[in-house]
């Protein structure tokens, strides 16, 4: 059901993002040149790609890179394969993605890059051939200091190694610098897989911290038990969290008396595996409505509404999906002082770790895990530290969100006074 944000407006990620625009300009004064520098990429490209399948025949992808804002350096985004992939959400991931980079304080814009394809309908062969063109047709559009892809959903470490080889291949040169997220053994970077969770560890730390919470009295549960969702998990139960709740997209498992985490991580292999560690089996929308003090969607976009944002209990909301709360939800949960940290900030931490990678990259000099972690954990203390600061120093700034957003759009802004191309 979507919800009613206005006359012509849908709740989907790209209005989202413009809503969330349109409350920062309602707390700090923002020029006509201002709004429209933030309102509009940079440079969008669109290409139809061809690839040869393995019967012959030649199927056509549609394919976006969308470049939203460079005025901080080259832009950072990555690459997602999935069937309803258009320009109108690449270029609002983008535009996150240039939020991100700023409230993490590194120094690249944001872009993103899609296909539209199911990747699990391909052959390993297509898949390669599929990146490979995807490469050819962008290819004077990335580079090491220009536009920095990444992987993103149903995108890896292969998929990666696939396009820097093919990229070196044109240029005629090495080039490890031109795309991240790449495996540790062909120059990618020690921690980079984990670092996400590791990074939204560190915020609820900080979180914590700042509030006084005792992590050893804290009910957590965890929508999503992937990539981000499984580390996440692992990180928490080992700083004294309690989780209670954790779920995939076949359903999810509940025990008041917490998982057994650490076993459940080790064996976990497909969905029917999860339904094997929980007293109680639930769905993603029960979890979210459970009596727990930290909910963490870590899933996919819209599942915090205001169909269901009435009946969730928790006190603190660690958003590490994308837009894991629409905007009515969002404005329900801050007039019922629950506590948002907000994706642009709680999640950063992989494109913090991808920013790593890339230095690592340029300079020629590789990191231990230890150390990646350590400036990582540091890096993010930083980050939180900075809307701390942005959040208590002006009383027009009520949410994190709101203090995130506001970091992270003057930092964007002050970027491009500098360049002449907005007022000083």
């Amino acid at each position: 059901m979507e919800e009613d944000l206005g006359p012509g407006v849908k709740d989907t990620l790209c209005d989202t993002c413009a809503i969330q625009l349109d409350r920062v300009s309602q707390i700090t004064d923002l020029t006509d040149r201002e709004t429209e520098l933030l309102n509009q990429p940079n440079r969008s490209v669109n290409a139809n790609i061809p690839v040869r399948m393995d019967d012959g025949e030649i199927e056509v992808f549609s394919s976006f890179r969308v470049q939203y804002n460079n005025g901080r350096g080259p832009t950072k985004g990555g690459i997602r394969y999935h069937p309803g992939v258009d320009v109108s959400e690449v270029k609002e991931l983008a535009f996150l993605m240039t939020l991100k980079c700023a409230v993490a304080n590194i120094p690249f814009g944001g872009a993103k890059g899609g296909v539209q394809v199911d990747p699990d309908r391909l052959s390993a062969g297509e898949l390669e051939r599929l990146s490979r063109e995807y490469v050819k047709a962008f290819y004077s559009d990335i580079g090491p200091r220009t536009d920095i892809p990444a992987p993103d959903v149903n995108t890896d470490g292969r998929i990666m190694a696939w396009m820097r080889d093919e990229y070196e291949s044109i240029s005629g040169h090495q080039a490890p610098g031109v795309i991240t997220g790449k495996p540790v053994d062909f120059d990618g970077s020690e921690a980079r897989e984990y670092a996400t969770s590791l990074g939204g560890a560190v915020i609820l730390d900080e979180f914590v911290a700042e509030s006084k919470i005792q992590p050893k009295e804290s009910k957590v549960a965890i929508q999503g038990f992937g990539n981000v969702g499984s580390n996440l998990a692992v990180f928490l139960n080992g700083r004294g969290y309690d989780i209670v709740a954790v779920s995939n997209a076949a359903g999810g498992i509940y025990d008041s008396s917490g998982i057994n985490v650490s076993q459940l991580f080790d064996s976990y292999e497909s969905s029917e595996d999860l339904f094997a560690f929980g007293s109680k089996r639930i769905s993603n929308a029960e979890l979210l409505t459970l009596d727990v003090d930290v909910l963490i969607p870590a899933a996919i976009e819209d599942q915090i509404t205001m169909d269901n944002v009435e009946q969730v209990r928790a006190n603190v909301i660690l958003e590490m999906a994308n837009g894991p709360t629409t905007p009515k939800g969002d404005e329900y949960l801050a007039a019922n002082d629950v506590s948002v940290l907000p994706d642009i900030l709680a999640n950063a931490g992989g494109v913090t770790a991808s920013y790593f990678e890339w230095v690592q990259n340029t300079t020629n000099e590789y990191w231990s895990e230890k150390r990646v972690r350590d400036k990582l954990t540091t890096h993010m203390q930083e980050a939180f530290a900075d809307v701390q600061s942005r959040k208590s120093s002006s009383e027009h700034v009520g949410t994190w969100r709101e203090a995130a957003y506001l970091d992270s759009i003057e930092s964007v802004l002050q970027a491009e006074r500098y360049r002449g191309n907005a007022t000083e």
